[in-house]
């Protein structure tokens, strides 16, 4: 494994950070209550106030992830890059960490090292790091626990060896659910579902044998989404499937490490801030020409195609949050169909202290989402199986078989999305294991690139219009 492929696996909670909101269950919503949510507009509801300057001061720098890697094991193994980008605001051994790491000190006095959200929440463009924009660069094909185990050679017996085994016991009972087949994609729904499957929905104790059939071992691909949208979404997840507190799924995160009410009371209490400041994000201004004639074209294109699902933006921006049904979507369904057939999750939030305030609400359909910044948030689709927008507005444009340029990576103005290879094979025709993870195989289950096909009736200068209107967003 490469040295950045660690550092992704290791921290690869943090892609835990899932967001939502909604409506409050209704009165009559008894623990066991699984409502399939029909599609339409999704309610919006009124969010806790809170600080954003404190939320991003949590984000940065507090241990709201309470378990992790002795901070003496993290220095001697010498396995994790030094850090990159330096983050204003970062303080005492944070500045000295990568940024996807935080320093916290345990109960019995142990420093460790722990995952942030900015793993998933944080990505370079142009040479600068960008917090809010999901990383489509992760690897999440190798199993972490190998690498955990391996950590245990430079800890000390006492307390710091506690602390690093039960980090790893984590890691190792999770890790078959979190393992990806392809370069990019992301697990966290199906980590998220295997955390759940450990506890007990009442106290949050952590069992070492699952509590409820654990989810499928090979994770259905997805995106992540840039946290300042949240400003504007009425459901978090791709399916509308969370609604409510967002505060109670941002801090789900936490899952790994918390096995009280109390702890978790506790990181709620952060996470009210921690939302505040995702909801203050903004998204970053196009940083290459715009022509304005082109764009203004672009701009009534989008209100006669676009604007119905996804919003008007311009000075009355409105934003329907609109869930979409399979049918008329036509996109890859197997990622909302998993959520309603596993719905015994869901129950379990809905009477767990994460579903004080929230409900996880399944739908057989997707949420349009916010556009704002959609010219950096490549690839697309729910599950990224499209590369650039370029091909989200013409599907014949989409390839079957595919991989991101990563030495270097590159931004493509022209599509709008990161450069990358058509392949003339998939998966299973690759010689190499190495070489078939880096490829985009749209033929396998959930990873389909179908569905979305509202451009394709433009002529093509509308399309070009189209597409320099959306980078002004």
């Amino acid at each position: 494994m490469t040295r950045f492929a660690n550092t992704a696996l290791l921290t690869g909670l943090a892609a835990l950070l899932l967001s939502a909101c909604g409506e409050p269950p209704p009165p009559d919503a008894g623990p066991d209550r699984v409502t399939i949510a029909e599609p339409g507009p999704i309610p919006v509801t009124e969010q806790q106030p809170g600080d954003p300057d404190a939320g991003r001061h949590t984000v940065l720098n507090r241990g709201y992830v309470t378990c992790g890697i002795p901070e003496e094991a993290f220095r001697a193994s010498d396995i994790f890059p030094a850090p990159e980008h330096q983050i204003d605001g970062r303080e005492g051994r944070n500045a000295e960490l990568p940024y996807m790491f935080n320093s916290t000190v345990n109960p019995d006095g142990v420093e460790l090292v722990v995952s942030n959200c900015l793993t998933c929440h944080a990505s370079e463009f142009d040479g600068e790091l960008v917090i809010g924009l999901g990383n489509p660069f992760l690897d999440f094909t190798s199993d972490p626990s190998v690498t955990a185990e391996l950590m245990g050679a430079f800890v000390e017996d006492g307390a710091p060896a506690e602390a690093w085994a039960r980090w790893a016991d984590r890691i190792a009972a999770i890790a078959p659910y979190m393992v990806t087949d392809t370069f990019g994609v992301n697990p966290a729904p199906n980590l998220t579902l295997a955390l759940i499957a450990h506890r007990d929905a009442a106290t949050l104790a952590w069992s070492s044998e699952p509590l409820l059939e654990p989810p499928p071992a090979d994770p259905l691909p997805t995106k992540v989404p840039p946290w300042w949208r949240m400003q504007h979404k009425a459901a978090m997840f791709h399916n509308g499937m969370g609604r409510g507190d967002h505060v109670r799924y941002m801090m789900m995160k936490s899952l790994v490490c918390t096995d009280d009410t109390e702890e978790a009371s506790e990181i709620a209490e952060w996470f009210t801030d921690v939302r505040a400041y995702i909801a203050s994000l903004e998204p970053p201004s196009y940083p290459y020409p715009v022509d304005p004639e082109l764009a203004a074209q672009g701009e009534g294109v989008f209100n006669r195609v676009c604007a119905s699902c996804h919003g008007s933006y311009g000075a009355e921006r409105d934003y329907p949050n609109l869930l979409v049904d399979l049918d008329a979507v036509g996109t890859d369904p197997a990622y909302a169909r998993q959520a309603v057939e596993s719905e015994r999750f869901a129950r379990w939030f809905n009477r767990s202290f994460y579903g004080d305030g929230a409900e996880a609400m399944p739908a057989l359909g997707y949420v349009a989402p916010p556009l704002d910044g959609v010219w950096a948030t490549a690839p697309y689709l729910h599950n990224g199986s499209v590369p650039t927008i370029e091909a989200l507005l013409d599907s014949t444009l989409r390839p079957t078989y595919w991989q991101l340029l990563t030495d270097p990576r590159e931004y493509d103005p022209d599509r709008l999305g990161w450069r990358f290879d058509v392949l003339e094979s998939g998966k299973g025709e690759a010689d190499d294991p190495a070489a078939a993870k880096r490829i985009y195989d749209t033929t396998r289950h959930g990873y389909g690139n179908e569905g979305h096909r509202f451009g394709d009736g433009l002529r093509e200068q509308e399309r070009q219009a189209l597409m320099e209107y959306l980078k002004t967003l």
